[in-house]
């Protein structure tokens, strides 16, 4: 169910936001609101107005706008009068579908992310992603009949997996996939890359100081108090549980992004196997237990912290340092590993 939680929800909603300091009493004020729904998951933005009704009313047009995203990019539902991704995963092999430009942005963006990660993040990748999903979705309404995917099931599925046969004519404004068992899975981009534009049209809007929480996948527009000395402190969770593993000092206009093993899982034998599927093996990753990763766009952020996931902390790390104004850090078994600019935003 889509909607804003009651007051008393907001604290639980809020996850990994932490806010030091005390507001002052005077204008502006802080506030925070809550949804859930939207992108599967909660969400939670805190920021400051001059009265509640102000806040209330930019987050009435924010959750507008992060619903329209959520509509476009949905792979499992239908809406009356819009052409989405499920609606161009229904007419695979069949025929090109007129779409939203902004579905045309994200795929644009998802090709140039597959280049970007060598592969390892395609959006092209749900015929076996959603295997995966139907199995894990299986196992968590009776964990006692948990099971895997069958290997011969898998392997047949990554055959329709090649991102040349997704075909955008941009001109017309249709997406077209050649391959009549393909299909889009934008999962590893779309909740970030919305939030980021959801985000950067609300702030032509109004004159927003907020942090938003996705899910998880935050994103700091303004500063916290709109002092710039107050950048938002965001608190990176442990795996493990428990406290956070750190808290990041967030400046206004970044984002910060973590991927890891503890958010989807289901059980199988006394082993868990988690959402984010390597290419490679057609199984879940084992590199890391997590990543996070700070940029100034929240839709690169959840797609690198995708792809550093698929990879082992030294490939991560050999692809970060090649990137302005990107950094990261990696949680092992063995320890924690950051990239070399990251100390500086640790609290």
């Amino acid at each position: 169910m889509k909607g804003r939680l009651g007051k008393g929800l907001a604290a639980l909603a809020a996850g990994m936001v932490l806010l030091s300091g005390c507001a002052s009493g005077k204008a502006p004020e802080r506030f925070t609101e809550s949804f859930v729904g939207l992108f599967d998951t909660a969400s939670t933005v805190t920021g400051y107005a001059e009265s509640e009704q102000d806040f209330s009313n930019q987050m009435t047009r924010y959750e507008e706008l992060l619903s329209e995203y959520d509509r476009l990019y949905d792979i499992y539902n239908d809406y009356d009068g819009i052409n989405n991704l499920k609606t161009v995963n229904d007419q695979a092999g069949k025929a090109p579908v007129k779409v939203d430009q902004r579905i045309i942005d994200l795929l644009q963006f998802g090709k140039d992310v597959c280049t970007l990660s060598d592969g390892r993040v395609n959006i092209c990748f749900g015929s076996v992603l959603s295997i995966w999903h139907d199995y894990r979705e299986a196992g968590l309404e009776d964990p006692a009949a948990a099971e895997l995917p069958p290997q011969q099931a898998l392997e047949a599925a990554a055959k329709h997996t090649n991102i040349d046969d997704l075909v955008i004519d941009e001109p017309s404004g249709t997406v077209y996939l050649a391959d009549a068992e393909m299909q889009l899975d934008v999962g590893a981009i779309a909740k970030g890359y919305s939030a980021q534009r959801a985000a950067e049209k609300l702030s032509e809007e109004y004159d927003i100081n907020a942090v938003f929480s996705i899910g998880g996948n935050v994103t700091a527009v303004g500063w916290k108090e709109e002092k710039e000395e107050n950048p938002w402190v965001i608190g990176v969770e442990n795996p493990d549980g428990g406290d956070y593993l750190m808290t990041v000092s967030v400046p206004a206009g970044m984002s910060l992004v973590t991927s890891g093993d503890y958010q989807r899982y289901y059980t199988v034998d006394g082993k868990s196997y988690h959402h984010i599927i390597s290419p490679d093996t057609l199984y879940p990753a084992e590199y890391l237990r997590a990543v996070s990763v700070l940029a100034s766009d929240s839709g690169l952020a959840d797609a690198l912290s995708t792809a550093l996931f698929l990879m082992t902390p030294e490939q991560g790390k050999q692809l970060i340092d090649s990137m302005d104004g990107v950094e990261a850090v990696w949680v092992t078994d063995d320890g924690v590993f950051q990239s070399d600019g990251f100390s500086q935003y640790i609290r």
